[in-house]
Order: structure tokens, then C-alpha cells, then sequence
């Protein structure tokens, strides 16, 4: 699974908004070439939520034990909540005893390297083994991004009309 397929199927998600740091953009150097995904059917970031899944194409600081600084290397990162991370991991999230894990390791689900207590997942390089399976956890965490914006709709206080 290339990376585009990954591209082609979450962009065609209902309200899916996808940074893509490029050179020259207002955003960090270190963040060029990646990419970030949040459910956002105005076009907005949100103000106050993290992307519900990344591609990341290197090395960052505090986050090497992927090895993405490598050719042609890159990894799928999903938030997937911490009842799916324990399906998928046979561990919990916030565990403080874990088992080591090879985070370089190609086409496997693994815990984030930094993010696994947020119940975060990542796929070096997805392929046949996980191709599936990573489709269906990004579906899922679109959908779940969806009822988190509308609890915060509806839970949001009313507007007040503009003074005059």
C-alpha cells in the first residue's frame, strides 16, 4: 500500500481537512511533506483537537525509534482509543510496564513510539499484512473524530448576537 492510496482514501472522506506542509507555507520545516487529518467539514482547523491521523516522512526530535530518516521511509499514525489499542496490541495504552516493542519493523501495527498513552497506533510503511486493517482504523477514526465535533456542537453555549 503506497502512500497516495493512503491519500486517496482518507481525502475521500465527508469532511476530512488534510494539512500537507509544503516549503514556503506557514508551517514548520521539521512538518514539510507530512500529513495531518481531522474531521472539519467548514475547512477550519480546529481550534482545540489534534489531528485524528498523520503520515509522517521523518525523524522528529524525541521521536526516532521509527528510523523514517531513512529512503523512502514513512509512517501511518492513527488514533484508534484505548479499547481498540488493547485489541490490537494486547496491551493497555497507559500501561507502565510494557513489552519492547521493534518500532521499525515494516507493515505491523505497534503502539506509537511517543503517543501509545494516548491510545495512538502506528504502521511503518503499511502493505499486505496490514493494508485492511489500516483502512477500516482510519474509517473508524474519522467517524469517531465526527461525533466528537458534534458533541462539541451541541454541547457548545448558544452565540451571542453581536453588540451594536
Amino acid at each position: 500500500m503506497s502512500m497516495d492510496d493512503i491519500l486517496q482514501t482518507v481525502r475521500a472522506f465527508d469532511g476530512v481537512l488534510e494539512l500537507a506542509p509544503t516549503e514556503g507555507s506557514a508551517f514548520p520545516e521539521i512538518a514539510w511533506g507530512d500529513h495531518f487529518f481531522y474531521f472539519a467539514p467548514d475547512g477550519q482547523v480546529p481550534q482545540r483537537e489534534q489531528p485524528y491521523a498523520t503520515i509522517v516522512t521523518k525523524d522528529y526530535p524525541g521521536d526516532t525509534a521509527s528510523d523514517l530518516d531513512r529512503p523512502d521511509r514513512w509512517r501511518l499514525n492513527i488514533h484508534v482509543g484505548a479499547e481498540a489499542f488493547v485489541e490490537l496490541t494486547g496491551e493497555h495504552p497507559r500501561a507502565e510496564v510494557v513489552a519492547p516493542w521493534d518500532h521499525t519493523l515494516r507493515d505491523t501495527v505497534l503502539p506509537h513510539p511517543v503517543y501509545r498513552a494516548q491510545a495512538w497506533v502506528a504502521i511503518v510503511e503499511p502493505g499486505a499484512r496490514t493494508r485492511e486493517l489500516a483502512v477500516r482504523l482510519l474509517r473508524r477514526a474519522h467517524v469517531d473524530a465526527e461525533r466528537r465535533a458534534e458533541r462539541r456542537r451541541r454541547d457548545a453555549p448558544p452565540e451571542r448576537p453581536a453588540s451594536r
